[in-house]
């Protein structure tokens, strides 16, 4: 229900079911990830306290982003930071992906509604180097 998707130790992303359940708050990212991933789940009637947020300065030098997908399935294509492929894993409706690090590539397989939340603002043609997908590689057996 919470996959992790790592290279050399390093998490690239972090996949969460729409079947994860469990009462009470659970965070899937380390304190050191620019972009923090909690499920939630709380009775009726329970109170979270008013609270503001106050100003922190951060250092964000990698963007992260987070995928909800609404509607549809979605592949998604893993690469390591040499742009090696890695893996692919299917999204589906009620899905969430944290993209950490490591690059990555998607195929719409049903049509797709989505959110995407990341880190701002955009940087246009900085933010992001794009490159050819290499041959995945198939078992020859």
């Amino acid at each position: 229900m919470i996959k992790q998707i790592t290279t050399d130790g390093q998490i690239l992303a972090i996949i969460l079911s729409h079947r994860f359940c469990e009462h009470g708050i659970h965070f899937f990212t380390p304190d050191t990830f620019s972009q923090q991933l909690a499920y939630m789940r709380h009775p009726a009637g329970k109170l979270i306290d008013p609270h503001l947020h106050n100003p922190v300065s951060r250092t964000v030098h990698y963007t992260q982003e987070v995928l909800f997908i609404k509607k549809g399935r979605l592949r998604v294509d893993f690469f390591d930071d040499n742009q090696a492929f890695l893996e692919s894993c299917i999204l589906e409706a009620g899905d969430t992906i944290l993209l950490a690090a490591g690059g990555h590539g998607f195929e719409v397989l049903e049509e797709i509604e989505m959110i995407e939340v990341k880190q701002g603002p955009y940087a246009g043609n900085a933010d992001k180097t794009r490159f050819k997908a290499q041959e995945k590689s198939h078992d020859p057996s």
